[in-house]
This record gives structure tokens, C-alpha cells and sequence, in this order.
């Protein structure tokens, strides 16, 4: 797969892709500047060649439709919230013309909600949409979910490998049948529109999202992009947008995934034309086939918000490249606009944002403002009618006018659809051909399945860790298999395969045995992550919990071959865990068809190979923790694996046992401890208590009978919570280290560091507490707290809005808390009446915003 900027962009030309690119009046957009003064050039972008052309029949339609429509109705059709937040009975008085669930959301808020119950919420907002008594144009809503490895909302779906494992495939026929059998299972539950694809070029591996991108190489991102549009919308012509198929969204335009760092929402500085031939290939790819929504990025082209860039949103896309259907916010981004709130955002609309994403109660204030900025004219009226054509114009595509409602489509409540067998075979296809293979000392692999094998590692019965992020739960967290029906863990497979043959499977997760095994597979690796939650200042694999190098260590020093199946969103800088193991594969984040891992493995019981080893790194693998934005045809290009690298069974294997294991100072330097950021970090969990009960947080809301929990939304969603104490008990919130495993963070206190954390808070009535627990061993054994009391600090934050307390460590220590030997490092606690949201909870080296003094 030789590739070159230059080359590829020639051939696009060549092949039709691109239209002529340029025509006489093109230069005249040259030079371009905005309020920021960058200077832009138009004739970087070409005209494409879109497959779905404009049809008079629609086009006139549109006309008829927008003639007959009121302003409020106009309005209500560039609105989209969120099924959390909005009823039938808002959907029959406004006539949303979208809506969405976002991840973790399901009819009813109920996670185990059965596809008739998504059929019933999808039939009951189109009646209501369309619902005669209500005056003037009734046109039918539509409901977008993000579908973005399988319908991964709902339980029992197929799941396919998250888009990096795709990469690694390097198979666009494959691609378009995974988007086929996505479309399938959605309209079953009688949704309409899917967000996806996803077409990040990913730069820097540090980034929360690199698994969603497929590659750090626009090339197989732009032929991804073609065939997963395809595979969900139909091929331009008669069977485009067909009863068995659903509404595509190309997405996050543009340039999310080349920020500064990889900071999720962040900045990206590329080039006009880097921005054009690595970020914008996807988009060459999708829209060329018609892909019929585009959905606007939360990250900024040199510090301008996507929401609002004007010059990429409408002369680009829209004007230059010719795209016809609407662009779509991302989740109140239009609310990270500089003047703009998420209740109010004119400045979105006039950029050429059509359709506002709008969780949370803020729909109606947001519905109500850009109704009056339309009608004073801040918001011109042609914009409006602009925007409501696009999305009359993709319903019209779609057939939504004349299709039957939800309920009575073509696959609707047609549950054995879901999760299907011919669905999961397609999904343990993908599995087999993501798999790459980086290590394999003396052909140790393919094993005989008639061995007696060790199965070990915490990720080796875990579907849900093995799925990653956006798997039920928007985090992915949470999850236990019995969540999965039909799906199957890496072990499943293994045991299938291992005991078919004759020999024996022996699942222990901490790699203990009785009888000494001929071989240990160990399966590791990332624990679920969704966004920016993700994010991570090196790729340093376990910084600061080394466990699964201490267990793949105990096997090899008792002489037991290991293998390492290492599951992980990114690529990462593994060195010690590769010199531990005699084989080392790259499984990415299959899905729920794990059993498709042992496929590859094992050959069948004569000897002969079932699968080879096909996948090959779509993204390069780091020699260092520190190396994070090594990408192919980069200048002074080292990783320690190259960008298409990956063995076959029979090649000669490249990888000794004798790495370097040396971390620079750079990363060695004392960092931030996060504990709570949106998710609680490993190796720390979190839990309420409330007089004797106690219940570890594994959803967005629990109720004890003194304090209440909810997760809210910050900056991003869900990236902080809410608690309510009711002053009837004693009652808490803590975070402890797993099993009260003791950690060392003596050099934190050694360092200066304070406990900070964000904190919101309108009254404060009586004593409130943080306390840390140690337990000890040895000289020092038993246990030992330190409480202090915070409400003075509480009551000096200005009410209702966000502040940082920040408390020395050192307050805690010279309370007798022993840094060595930490199990709890927050808890907040009170008898009295309390609401307090919370936010950022660490140990921070910086100097933090709050007073840096012991609470008196």
C-alpha cells in the first residue's frame, strides 16, 4: 500500500472522484480571511463528484413543503433533543423534526429495554410528529442513534471490532457488509438514522477516540468512509435509501482527530492543506457516495470552534464541495462557541450548522431564543428556509413521507434479527482479520488445541472489556456478560476449541493452577473508555499498576510459555510486556464475537491452521511512551513497528525479549493522580454509602436512603456528578483502590502535591468532611484516617458556579495518613443537608486555582 499525498490526490482526479475541481469563478474566494485573519484557499478544496444528484421532483417538493410551513415549525425542524429529555407530548406540540439517544440511553432509561420497547418510543414520536389535530405541515420526525460498532445501544446486538481493529483489516467489502447487517439491526427497532461513519484521521495515539478512527492514514480512511456509507444508505440509484436501509452521517467535520496533544475537543493547526489531504479524505470518500448528513466537530481549526467556522461548514462543504444534505451539531456543541451558550447560538445557524444536537432541558430555551433571532432577523430567514430544505431534502431521499411508520417497516420487531447468526459470523470474520500478529518466538503460535492451557488475565471472560467504549453504555463500563446474550469472551472461544480437541482449558484470571499448563494465554489490557475520557498524557500501558506485567512475569519465571492477547484502543508502548511474552497479538477491541480469537490461534485437531494471521498495524506502534504522533511518511519515521507490519504464521519473528524498558525522565516526573474525571481511573473504584449500606456506582444514578447520585454534564457529557444528602444519616461518597489494594503515592506528597477537586454548591448547612484512609503492613500494620472538615471552604465558593478547592497533602499526613500505604484517597461525607456537584477529582502537582492551605 505505497502511498504519497501527491499520488493519492492525483488519482482521485483520475478516477472521477473529484469533478473538474476548479472552475472560472473559483479564484475569486481566494485569500479569504475571517474575524481571526487567516487567510484561506478555496481552490485547495475540489468540486465533487457526488454520486446523488438534486431531482426536480424532490426539489419541488421542497418548495411546496417550506411554502406551507409557519416559523415554528421551520425552527422545531432544526432541533434535536435527546429521549432523556423531552416526551411524546413535547414532540406533539413542537414537531421536532430529529431526535437522538445518546450512549446510555434507552427507552424508559432502562438499559435492559427490549427491542419493542424501542419500537413503541419510535412509533409513538412519529404519531406524534405527524398527528393531524396539530395546525399546518406535519412532516415525520426521524431518530438518530450512534450505531458505531453494531447497534451498540441495545442489548443482544451484534458488536462488531471498534474501527482500529477494522483498519487492521484493511477489507472495504468487508466494511460494507459490517454497515449492512448495522442497518438491518437498527431498523429492527425501528430507527431511522445512524451516526456514522466516524473519519478521524488520528495523529496522536494520545487521544480519548483514536479507536474510532481506522487509521492514521487517510487512505484507508477515505475507501472506509466510501463503503460504510454504502453499506448503510444503498448505492446511489434505485436502491438508494431502499425500505432496507437507513440515513448515514459522515463525521466530525473537520479535523478532529489531528488536535494539539490529542486533547479531545481540542485545537487543531494543521495546514489548510494538511487539513485537506489527511483530515478531509474520509469526507471525499463518504460524500462521493452520497452520504446524507454530515455532523460538525467539537474541536477548533486554529482556536475557531468547527460549530461556528463558516468558511468549512458553508463555503467548503456545502458551496465548494457541493454537499445538499444538512450538517448536524455533536451533543451542545454549539455551546463551546465564543459568545454563545447552549440555550442560545445564533452564530451556529448563520455558520451553516442546520440542525442543532441539544441534550438536557436546554431544548426548549434554545427552541425559543432561535425562534426569536429568526424572527428579528439576527438569524436571516433564508438561512432558516436553507436548513429546513436539507433536511426536507434527505427525508424527502429517505422516503420517510411515503415508508410506513416504525412499527410496520420492513424489519421492524423482527428480533431475531438481532444478534442473528449469519450477523455474528459476518462480526467473527472481522475479528479474525483485525488480529495482528507482532511477536511469535520459535513459531510458538498456532497452538495444538489438545494442550492443556492456562487461560488468565482479567480481560479473558470479560465481553464487555473486550468491547471498549460505546457498548451499552456510553463508557462502556458497567457491563457483566450476562449483558451479551449470544455473544461469547475470548475464553468461551478458547474452551470451545481447547476441549473439542481433547485437551483441557483452565480459566484463572490471576494465574494461579494446580497443575502446571503447557501454555498460558494471557488476555489484558485497556479498561473501557469513551471521548475524552480517554485521553492520557503518554501511552505508557498500566503507568503506576504494573499487575498484568507482575502476572505475565510469575508465568515466565515458571518456565510456562505465555502468550499475550492485548486488548487496548491504541496503539501502546508495551516494551516490558512484550519482553515477558513469547507471542504478543494485537486484538484491539473485538466486539462480542471473542470466541473468533481462539479461531486464529489454535489450528483444528490434526495440526492444520484454520486462520492465518492477515491484520496488519493501520496505526505505527510506539517505541516509547513518549512517541505519540508517529505516522507513516512522517520525516525521521522510527516506531518501533511500522505502519503495516504484522506477522504470518511461518515468518520469521522480529521481536527479542530485550527491549528497552527505560522510561525517560520526561515521563518519570511526578504527574497529575486523576481519580474521577467523568470515569473513575483503575486501579480506583468509586461508591455511596449511607449509615451500614453501601453500593459501588455502576450507573448514571443511584438513591441511598441519605444521599442520591447522578452523573451531569460539564463541559462534555457526563463528566461530573451530583450529590444530594438529605441530612437523615450519616452518608457518603467515597473512592477506594480496588480489593483496598494499598497504593504508594508518597511521591505525590513528596512532591508538593493537593487533593483538588471542582466543586458547585448553593447552600451549605452544616460540617462537611474529606477523609483518607491507609491500611498497613508490618512495622506499620493497621489502619489509619484523617478527616477534615471543608464546610468553611464551601461556604466561601461563590454560589452555583464551578470552583477548586485544593488541600495540601501534606494537611492529611500531619493527621497521620501514610502516604505508602494509601486505600482511600477521597471521601465526602456528611450528617447534614447537601447538594454539591463534583468534578476533577486528583492529586494535583500543578498549583491549582483554590487556596493551597489546611482547612482550619
Amino acid at each position: 500500500m505505497g502511498f504519497s499525498k501527491k499520488l493519492i490526490i492525483t488519482s482521485l482526479f483520475a478516477s472521477g472522484i473529484y469533478g473538474c475541481g476548479m472552475d472560472s469563478n473559483s479564484s475569486q474566494n481566494n485569500g479569504e480571511t475571517d474575524a481571526s485573519n487567516q487567510q484561506y484557499d478555496i481552490d485547495i478544496w475540489p468540486k465533487l463528484n457526488i454520486k446523488v444528484k438534486p431531482l426536480p421532483s424532490v426539489e419541488s417538493n421542497i418548495i411546496q413543503i417550506l411554502s406551507n410551513m409557519t416559523i415554528e415549525q421551520k425552527v422545531a425542524q432544526m432541533i434535536q433533543p435527546e429521549i432523556r429529555d423531552f416526551t411524546v407530548e413535547d414532540m406533539r406540540k413542537y414537531g421536532f423534526g430529529s431526535y437522538l439517544n445518546g450512549g446510555g440511553a434507552f427507552p424508559d432509561n432502562n438499559k435492559h429495554a427490549t427491542p419493542d420497547d424501542w419500537i413503541t418510543l419510535a412509533e409513538a414520536m412519529y404519531q406524534a410528529s405527524v398527528d393531524d389535530s396539530l395546525d399546518g405541515s406535519t412532516i415525520p420526525t426521524i431518530w438518530g442513534t450512534d450505531a458505531v460498532h453494531g447497534h451498540n445501544n441495545v442489548i443482544g446486538a451484534t458488536l462488531f471490532p471498534h474501527n482500529i481493529g477494522l483498519g487492521a483489516a484493511n477489507n472495504p467489502e468487508l466494511i460494507e457488509q459490517i454497515a449492512k447487517v448495522t442497518a438491518t439491526e437498527v431498523m429492527v427497532t425501528g430507527i431511522d438514522w445512524v451516526f456514522a461513519p466516524t473519519v478521524a484521521v488520528v495523529r496522536d495515539d494520545r487521544w480519548g477516540r483514536t479507536y474510532e478512527g481506522y487509521s492514521e492514514d487517510p487512505e484507508i480512511v477515505r475507501d472506509y468512509s466510501a463503503a460504510i456509507v454504502t453499506g448503510l444508505q444503498g448505492k446511489a440509484g434505485k436502491g438508494f435509501l431502499a425500505d432496507d436501509r437507513v440515513i448515514s452521517t459522515v463525521k466530525h467535520f473537520l479535523g478532529d482527530g489531528g488536535t494539539v496533544a490529542g486533547d479531545d475537543q481540542g485545537d487543531n493547526i494543521a495546514s489548510e492543506q494538511e487539513l485537506f489531504d489527511i483530515h478531509a479524505q474520509g469526507y471525499v470518500g463518504g460524500l462521493s457516495v452520497g452520504a446524507q448528513s454530515v455532523m460538525a466537530s467539537f474541536n477548533s481549526w486554529h482556536g475557531e470552534k468547527l460549530h461556528g467556522h463558516k468558511y468549512l461548514l458553508t463555503h467548503v462543504l456545502k458551496e465548494r464541495m457541493g454537499f445538499d444534505g444538512f450538517v448536524v451539531g455533536d451533543w451542545a456543541g454549539h455551546g463551546q462557541i465564543a459568545g454563545c451558550t447552549n440555550q442560545s447560538c445564533p452564530a451556529a445557524i448563520n455558520a451553516g450548522l442546520d440542525v442543532f444536537m441539544v441534550p438536557s432541558s436546554d431544548w426548549k430555551p434554545l427552541y425559543e431564543n432561535t425562534l426569536a433571532q429568526a424572527k428579528s432577523g439576527e438569524i436571516p430567514m433564508s438561512r432558516i428556509d436553507d436548513a429546513v430544505s436539507r433536511v426536507l431534502r434527505v427525508k424527502l431521499r429517505a422516503g420517510i413521507f411515503e415508508k410506513p411508520s416504525p412499527a410496520n417497516r420492513q424489519f421492524s420487531g423482527k428480533t431475531e434479527l438481532i444478534g442473528s447468526a449469519a450477523h455474528r459470523e459476518v462480526a467473527r470474520q472481522a475479528v479474525r482479520e483485525s488480529l495482528v500478529l507482532l511477536k511469535n518466538k520459535n513459531n510458538l503460535l498456532p497452538l495444538n488445541p489438545k494442550s492443556r492451557v492456562l487461560v488468565a488475565g482479567d480481560a479473558a471472560d470479560n465481553i464487555g472489556k473486550q468491547s471498549g467504549g460505546w457498548t451499552i453504555t456510553w463508557q462502556g463500563t458497567n457491563n457483566q456478560n450476562s449483558d451479551f446474550p449470544g455473544g461469547s469472551s475470548i475464553f468461551d472461544g478458547i474452551k470451545e476449541q481447547v476441549e473439542n480437541a481433547g485437551g483441557k482449558a483452565i480459566l484463572s484470571p490471576d494465574g494461579q493452577y494446580s497443575n502446571k499448563p503447557d501454555v498460558a494465554i494471557v488476555v489484558y489490557g485497556e479498561e473501557p473508555y469513551a471521548e475524552g475520557h480517554g485521553d492520557r498524557a503518554t501511552l505508557e500501558y498500566q503507568k503506576g499498576d504494573k499487575s498484568d506485567l507482575a502476572l505475565l512475569r510469575k508465568l515466565k519465571a515458571e518456565n510456562i510459555p505465555v502468550i499475550s492477547v492485548f486488548i487496548s484502543g491504541r496503539p501502546m508502548w508495551v516494551n516490558p510486556e512484550l519482553n515477558q511474552s513469547d507471542a504478543f497479538v494485537a486484538a484491539w477491541l473485538p466486539g462480542s464475537e471473542g470466541l473468533a480469537v481462539a479461531d486464529v490461534l489454535f489450528t483444528n485437531p490434526n495440526g492444520e491452521i484454520q486462520y492465518d494471521f492477515s491484520g496488519r498495524l493501520s496505526y505505527s506502534w510506539p517505541k516509547s511512551p513518549l512517541q505519540a504522533t508517529v505516522n507513516r511518511n512522517d520525516e525521521d519515521y522510527a516506531p518501533l513497528l511500522p505502519y503495516g507490519f504484522g506477522l504470518s504464521y511461518g515468518d520469521e519473528n522480529l521481536l527479542g525479549d530485550s527491549l528497552n524498558e527505560e522510561i525517560s525522565d520526561a515521563v518519570e516526573d511526578i504527574q497529575d493522580r486523576v481519580f474521577f474525571d467523568g470515569k473513575v481511573h483503575k486501579p480506583w473504584e468509586m461508591a455511596l454509602y449511607s449509615g451500614a449500606k453501601n453500593t459501588a456506582i455502576n450507573a448514571n444514578a443511584h438513591q441511598l436512603a441519605g444521599v442520591s447520585y447522578r452523573t451531569i454534564d460539564r463541559k462534555v457529557q457526563e463528566d461530573s456528578m451530583l450529590l444530594s444528602f438529605n441530612g437523615s444519616e450519616k452518608a457518603g461518597l467515597r473512592i477506594n483502590s480496588e480489593s483496598n489494594f494499598r497504593e504508594d503515592l508518597s511521591a505525590e506528597l513528596i512532591s508538593g502535591a493537593k487533593l483538588t477537586f471542582l466543586a458547585r454548591v448553593t447552600d451549605v448547612q452544616g460540617e462537611v468532611y474529606i477523609l483518607m484512609n491507609c491500611e498497613g503492613f508490618g512495622d506499620q500494620a493497621g489502619s489509619c484516617e484523617s478527616s477534615l472538615e471543608i464546610s468553611d471552604a464551601l461556604k466561601q465558593l461563590e454560589p452555583g458556579s464551578w470552583q477548586q478547592l485544593a488541600i495540601p497533602l501534606s494537611c492529611f499526613a500531619d493527621k497521620g495518613i501514610r502516604f505508602g500505604e494509601i486505600v482511600t484517597p477521597f471521601n465526602l461525607w456528611t450528617e447534614s443537608k447537601l447538594d454539591i456537584a463534583l468534578a476533577e477529582v486528583k492529586f494535583s502537582v500543578g498549583s491549582g486555582e483554590g487556596a493551597a492551605k489546611c482547612p482550619e
